[in-house]
């Protein structure tokens, strides 16, 4: 609730004891009933200040500022009277760390709720110091004002973007020519001998404050910027790499496919201009759980000047291993803006793309790219020795087209010859792995590792299956178990309450409309199962295996009920690819 209003008006002039009568010019015009005189401002706050801190406490509890016009409910009591029944009996946040942060809110509150409404807390969990994971990447307030009134200053994008207008390619910043703003980065200025700027923010033009002392010493990367040789290194060659997958690949499924042995994850994609203008739901995609031990970002973009001042904005907030850019999309949306696969037809944009980008940032750039935009026109083989001179760390090709989408198999042949083009540069191939025998095709290619994007969808224990040589016939019941996992991440990055729970909800039922096209290795009569290979009709071993098979949306939302309770009234779900057997 907000604070309690103060029983005597205060005055907000600029100076001087007039009373509650008409204000003097440039001050500001606060309502009647709350002006009051120096003196009497002062006597409130001293005679405030002498209360106990329990009563004044009480007394603000008690009040609200909005009084009578106030949405919310301030009666504990009533408020559960007329909340919607508990889903389950069961909190899963009180019961791993012993307190739940929702408290009354949370639509499993029945677990960890006392008799008079109050919050109960486990001191054991919380005695050792049980508490949520942090997840890193979030958005500061702070930044989001600055990028929402433009007030952010991207010194070195402009610098490279500045020698793109000059017609020449960017190069490394001399030591002596780093600009005055790089110290909001909190890069200590030269000559201030173990003394550093303070930053009043993130390379706005408010003037830095007075120097202070730093800990620890100074050092070179502290004034200098490392150059390409000396960028961190991206080795990720053989691990298994899980794709970024729009809307599935959130971070409860990415904690998922960890758990199963995926070695490197990146988060969903990310449109840069989206980023810039400080918008929360594009940050949320750049978050990190602090089981992702190797961590990219993708950002999508279509023009030098955002992606190289998104890419500087990262560099400087995020931490991540290296940062991919999206050549690959093939929707609409994307490609008719010139971002996505239609980089592949405009080498001027993108060069400049990549150059302006790996200038500015201190970690790999990487690029994931098809084969082409046209079905019968490949491309990726001219483009790939360029993007090895334009400084590119690793390339991922997806053995498609955009005009060929999932029509046909992806063409590993293609991916084969694209290696020795992009030699001594890094590719990894991507495309219709669903079994450890697909990925040992594709490494026989000569591909630094695979990609795997809907092989993971349809089963993310197909990481498991590839280290492990071995086709997995996993029962209904250990599916349902990692489903349950999955609601519980999600319950515990989304939150339980009923916004957290319905979004976890729908993320869920986003990815039954995969997993349903799963068949069991004990049903097939020839194994392994094609990903290209439509699921008939079948009954499984028990009724769960059987309903897991279904295509239908109402059948998921049933299993969906099995683990987060009750859909609210007239929810209806149409997943985002809306395909014709879903209907």
């Amino acid at each position: 609730m907000a604070e309690g209003t103060a029983e005597a008006p205060l005055e907000n002039g600029g100076g001087g004891d007039s009373g509650a009568g008409a204000l003097e010019r440039g001050v500001a015009p606060i309502k009647p009933q709350y002006l009051t005189t120096k003196e009497q401002f002062h006597q409130f706050l001293e005679a405030k200040g002498q209360e106990k801190p329990c009563r004044e406490t009480e007394e603000s509890a008690a009040k609200c500022f909005f009084g009578d016009r106030c949405r919310f409910l301030h009666d504990v009591r009533r408020y559960l009277e007329t909340k919607p029944a508990d889903l389950g009996p069961r909190c899963v946040l009180f019961q791993t760390f012993g307190r739940c942060p929702y408290g009354v809110t949370c639509r499993f509150a029945g677990a960890h709720l006392g008799p008079e409404g109050q919050n109960l807390v486990q001191e054991e969990l919380a005695a050792r110091g049980a508490q949520p994971p942090p997840v890193r990447n979030g958005l500061d307030k702070a930044l989001q004002q600055q990028l929402r009134k433009r007030e952010v200053r991207f010194e070195r994008a402009e610098q490279a973007l500045r020698r793109f207008s000059q017609g020449q390619p960017p190069g490394p910043t001399p030591a002596a020519a780093v600009p005055e703003g790089t110290a909001a980065e909190g890069a200590p200025r030269q000559g201030n001998c173990g003394a550093q700027q303070v930053p009043t923010g993130l390379g706005t033009s408010t003037p830095p404050s007075s120097p202070v002392r730093t800990c620890g010493p100074l050092t070179d990367e502290d004034v200098v910027r490392l150059r390409p040789c000396e960028k961190k290194r991206l080795d990720i060659r053989g691990k298994l790499y899980l794709a970024p997958l729009t809307t599935c690949g959130n971070l409860p499924f990415r904690r998922i496919c960890k758990r199963f042995g995926a070695d490197v994850t990146c988060g969903e994609m990310a449109v840069c201009t989206n980023l810039l203008q400080g918008q929360m739901s594009e940050w949320a995609l750049l978050k990190r759980h602090q089981c992702e031990d190797i961590f990219g970002v993708q950002l999508e973009g279509a023009f030098p000047d955002t992606m190289t001042k998104c890419a500087e904005l990262l560099s400087r907030t995020v931490e991540v291993d290296f940062v991919d850019i999206n050549v690959g999309c093939p929707i609409d949306l994307v490609y008719k803006k010139g971002g996505g696969c239609a980089l592949m037809n405009r080498s001027t944009k993108f060069q400049q793309i990549v150059r302006g980008m790996n200038q500015v940032l201190d970690v790999p750039l990487t690029v994931k790219i098809r084969t082409g935009v046209q079905e019968r026109v490949n491309l990726a083989h001219r483009l790939l020795p360029e993007l090895r001179d334009w400084g590119v760390a690793l390339v991922t090709l997806h053995g498609r087209s955009r005009e060929q989408r999932y029509t046909k198999l992806a063409d590993w042949q293609y991916i084969e010859e694209c290696v020795k083009a992009a030699s001594p540069m890094p590719l990894f191939g991507n495309g219709d792995i669903l079994s450890f025998e697909d990925a040992n095709r594709a490494m026989q290619t000569g591909v630094a590792g695979i990609m795997i994007a809907r092989g993971a969808l349809l089963k993310p224990w197909l990481f498991t299956e590839i280290k492990e040589q071995r086709h997995w016939d996993i029962s209904s019941s250990e599916r349902l178990d990692i489903l349950r996992d999955f609601t519980n991440y999600g319950l515990e990055h989304w939150g339980s309450d009923t916004q957290g729970v319905e979004k976890t909800r729908r993320f869920l039922l986003e990815w039954l409309s995969f997993l349903c096209r799963y068949v069991p290795v004990g049903l097939l009569e020839r194994l392994p199962q094609r990903i290209n290979e439509r699921p008939p009709y079948y009954l499984g071993r028990d009724y769960l295996e059987t309903l897991m098979a279904s295509q239908k949306a109402a059948d998921w939302i049933r299993i969906s009920e099995m683990l987060l309770g009750p859909v609210p009234p007239n929810f209806v779900f149409l997943p985002k690819h809306k395909a014709n057997a879903y209907k």
